[in-house]
């Protein structure tokens, strides 16, 4: 059973159909960006309920570098396909 606060089979779905190149496609670091983002969101609703919860705070942090590691990447590699998937997730140009 998945955490209420991790995402569930049928939202990775929808993400994987949506930033995916074709449905298998899990592994792209866009579709990861997408999951990562997507986690980081309900980690964040968590963390405004239950302020002193520093375990998930320490996990939000991991995930938030590993998906700066994969923007980096994505914009080394592509600048305007980087500038519209931050367009997409409505997340902040900060790298």
């Amino acid at each position: 059973m998945a955490n209420k606060y991790s995402i569930t089979k049928e939202q990775t779905a929808a993400l994987i159909k949506e930033f995916g190149k074709n449905e298998q496609d899990s592994g792209s670091a866009e579709v990861q960006v997408a999951i990562l983002s997507e986690r980081i969101r309900n980690l964040t609703e968590h963390l405004k309920v239950h302020k002193k919860d520093n375990h998930t705070r320490r996990g939000l942090m991991k995930l938030i570098g590993k998906r700066r590691g994969l923007l980096k990447h994505i914009k080394e590699r592509n600048i305007d396909e980087y500038r519209e998937l931050i367009k997409k997730l409505g997340i902040r140009d900060n790298i």
